[in-house]
């Protein structure tokens, strides 16, 4: 119920002011489980992702998303929650596994699942090498995928910017349906995985005209962290 208050507050305010635009709705099942995974660029994602679809669509967040403090952390608390979000912790192994539960569940339940597979924001609006969870959650789940890619919302708001820009136009562009039903029963084979990955980055790719970077998102982080550090310590 809070889900659809939030959106019936948000729509017509977000329509007005930043004018999104949609391609491909029709590609998303009205009812039955399905994937939408999609690049990540920006929070904004939040918001313009799901805004065209007479779905819910319930997101795995993480769970720095719910622990955060003061008011800063308990209004992105409030946010999340109710959108739908459920967080999950990221630091792998157990972690890992249980995400993967947790989304299973969530399809299992007959829901539309939003996954990020780059597994964070990109930090210069290219697309990044894809993580593999998100083909496992395909193949034991056996639903269609859906790729879903945000455009525009990096630049309207990049990391660190706390009001949008209204000089660009967000949209989102929804791709046909992927099928993986060849790959049934090998969710154990590595190589399968990132050959289902790479099929769905692929596919997102060729939506939304990004660069493609063969090297994961937290690693460019880090490497470009690293090199700002050292352009201060020499300047």
């Amino acid at each position: 119920m809070f889900y659809w208050v939030v959106k019936a507050i948000l729509s017509p305010f977000l329509h007005f002011f930043f004018r999104p635009w949609s391609e491909g709705v029709e590609n998303v099942p009205r009812e039955g489980p399905a994937i939408l995974a999609g690049n990540h660029l920006s929070f904004a994602d939040h918001f313009f992702g799901p805004l065209q679809l007479p779905r819910k669509v319930i997101s795995l967040g993480k769970a720095e998303y719910f622990t955060g403090t003061g008011l800063k952390g308990f209004f992105t608390r409030i946010f999340f929650t109710l959108v739908g979000t459920v967080p999950i912790d990221r630091s792998g192994g157990k972690a890992s596994e249980a995400a993967l539960r947790t989304g299973l569940r969530v399809l299992g339940e007959g829901d539309l699942l939003g996954i990020y597979p780059e597994g964070t924001r990109s930090p210069d609006g290219r697309l990044y090498k894809g993580k593999t969870g998100v083909a496992r959650l395909a193949l034991e789940s056996r639903v269609p995928v859906i790729p879903w890619a945000l455009v525009n919302t990096f630049e309207m708001m990049p990391p660190g910017q706390l009001i949008p820009s209204r000089k660009w136009r967000p949209g989102v562009r929804f791709g046909k349906p992927l099928d993986f039903s060849r790959y049934y029963g090998m969710e154990n084979d590595r190589l399968v995985l990132r050959a289902v990955t790479d099929e769905i980055m692929y596919a997102l790719m060729e939506l939304s005209g990004q660069e493609y970077v063969d090297k994961y998102a937290t690693s460019a982080k880090i490497e470009m962290l690293r090199k700002a550090r050292e352009a201060a310590s020499s300047s």
